[in-house]
């Protein structure tokens, strides 16, 4: 076994720093080394381990960019047993982290000098944080960058702050929100995020990235085709089901590939070659 799947596999002792909450079931976990420093490098798209001793682990998106030098972030919804444990975690806590795992988003090559626009539903905009951020850190290695993020309501939409206050000010960067029901303290745009994606009416001149709920990414997937896109413009992440994280045991397999190791980023056209069990 080599000396990088023996490191990917150690647990690094990790102590917590920082605690925003969200959303009612999204919290944000800042994380550092137990010296203080980051656990390890990582790309964008990438995941990793994360656990309470005694409790269990589960595989969890990087929510923070590479450019973070100075901790990981981790946007966790609370959904089970795990993730109820730990969003009791407070400031000072210490959990362990393993990783960094799966093949990340193409941001250095097929990325670099196109327009990208981001499609997401829900907790979907966590994964997809850590490219936009690494994006804006790099700015002049892309063009012109859209984000179109819809939740269910107000209340369920992650980022958003930073959002609306940050990546909306930056250069050749705009931003769409919408949420799905009208509400009465909610100003912005109301619909679902297939069909606002149609109304904005976005050119084929750019490469397409989709995250979210399974049924969102089926018919944003339709609808960037009947406007033109090829599947090859366009990229998602497969997350359901990882467990070791090195393709070992069998848990994420489909057909001849294994999301944890050979995903969880695919170009969509790839994922036609899988078999229908997603």
């Amino acid at each position: 076994m080599s000396e990088i799947i023996k490191d990917e596999l150690v647990p690094h002792v990790a102590k917590v720093i920082s605690v925003r909450t969200d959303t009612n079931d999204v919290k944000t976990f800042g994380v550092v080394g137990i010296d203080g420093g980051i656990m390890f490098d990582h790309r964008p798209g990438q995941c990793a381990m994360v656990s309470i001793p005694g409790v269990g682990e589960a595989m969890f998106s990087i929510t923070s960019s590479p450019t973070n030098n100075q901790f990981k972030e981790f946007s966790i919804k609370r959904c089970g047993i795990l993730t109820e444990a730990i969003h009791q975690l407070e400031v000072g806590d210490e959990i362990t982290v393993r990783g960094p795992y799966g093949k990340p988003f193409p941001v250095d090559d097929a990325f670099a000098k196109k327009n990208l626009l981001f499609i997401a539903g829900g907790i979907g905009i966590a994964p997809l944080r850590s490219v936009i951020n690494y994006v804006r850190a790099n700015r002049d290695n892309y063009g012109h960058v859209d984000v179109l993020y819809g939740a269910r309501s107000s209340g369920d939409l992650v980022d958003y702050e930073e959002m609306t206050k940050e990546w909306a000010n930056d250069k050749d960067f705009n931003v769409y929100v919408t949420i799905d029901r009208p509400e009465d303290s909610w100003g912005g745009h109301v619909g679902f995020v297939p069909a606002y994606l149609k109304e904005l009416a976005f050119d084929n001149n750019r490469t397409a990235v989709i995250c979210g709920p399974p049924i969102m990414i089926k018919f944003v997937l339709q609808g960037l085709i009947e406007m033109g896109f090829d599947k090859t413009q366009v990229y998602t992440t497969l997350e359901l089901k990882m467990k070791c994280g090195i393709g070992k045991c069998g848990r994420c397999n489909i057909g001849s590939k294994f999301v944890c190791k050979d995903g969880p980023v695919f170009r969509c056209d790839e994922i036609d070659e899988l078999p229908n069990e997603y």
